[in-house]
């Protein structure tokens, strides 16, 4: 996550349960917090960030300093994954349920966290919730579902936080990896992390591949815009290898490097800015008391 204010890049280490941050023009990286689970995060316009997570939604002060908001919405449980702020400052995220040892483990909903910290599910049928980002006009809301290989596009509506329209943005063949964290650049562009294929992909506004641009790590998991003028390109990598049974064939963890290194690289193309998210502490917020196993 980038945070135009202060220039600083944000990123988390789920398994490890850390967060780290750098900023950009001093190059100065350190680890800002280690002990909190955070599978996907947003900065808040007051300060500090929203946080999703397998215990559900929170604020979070960056440091010690955090409140659980939500833990289910509309009866479901957020066991959430990523996720991105709206122009209004409400946040979407994904639950994702997905287990390679099951079949029948249980699909998972797109919530809106709205600012009043009241949670909805907008959509369901998710098998393993992923990336999300915003068209640059603010009318498209992208969001990938890594299991089904699907990017999905819905139409979106500022005045309510509303989505309709489901439908298929891109279909990631089978020979490739699965599509992962998403971005958009400044043209309308998305940008698709694919998690064992080593790379990242530009899709024009029709969903054609624009380009792939080959990451050194096959486990290529996320990636976000950002330095003084957008143009930079930061790229997540993974150590821990997941999810192998929608490998495409013939892929083997054990061959070339998998990742845990974070990538940079400047196309000169810009990207967006992201949003900042505006939902309220409600009285009696809960406190932490443990946290789920992650994602």
């Amino acid at each position: 996550m980038w945070s135009q204010g202060d220039q600083v890049l944000y990123w988390a280490d789920i398994g490890r349960k850390r967060v780290y941050s750098c900023a950009w023009p001093a190059r100065r990286h350190k680890l800002l917090h280690e002990g909190f689970e955070v599978t996907g995060l947003v900065c808040h316009e007051s300060g500090g960030f929203v946080v999703v997570n397998s215990g559900g939604v929170w604020l979070w002060d960056g440091e010690k300093d955090r409140h659980l908001i939500a833990e289910e919405g509309d009866g479901h449980k957020c066991v959430l994954n990523d996720c991105v702020a709206d122009p209004g400052g409400r946040v979407f995220s994904g639950s994702c349920f997905y287990d390679p040892n099951r079949d029948d483990y249980p699909f998972g909903c797109l919530f809106r966290i709205n600012t009043d910290a009241s949670v909805q599910v907008v959509d369901d049928g998710i098998q393993l919730s992923n990336g999300l980002a915003f068209s640059p006009d603010d009318r498209t809301l992208y969001f990938a579902d890594s299991a089904a290989r699907l990017i999905y596009a819905y139409d979106y509506r500022q005045s309510d936080g509303s989505v309709s329209n489901r439908r298929i943005f891109v279909h990631v063949p089978a020979e490739e990896g699965i599509p992962d964290g998403l971005a958009v650049d400044s043209q309308g562009f998305v940008w698709s992390a694919q998690w064992f294929g080593g790379c990242i992909v530009r899709y024009d506004p029709d969903g054609s591949v624009e380009r792939r641009v080959l990451i050194p790590a096959s486990q290529t998991s996320s990636l976000a815009f950002g330095g003084p003028d957008l143009t930079d390109i930061f790229v997540t990598s993974a150590s821990l290898t997941d999810a192998l049974p929608l490998a495409p064939h013939g892929y083997d963890p054990q061959v070339g490097y998998v990742g845990g290194k974070l990538f940079h690289l400047n196309l000169g193309i810009s990207g967006k800015g992201e949003h900042l998210a505006r939902i309220a502490a409600i009285p009696g917020d809960k406190q932490p008391r443990g946290e789920s196993s992650p994602v």
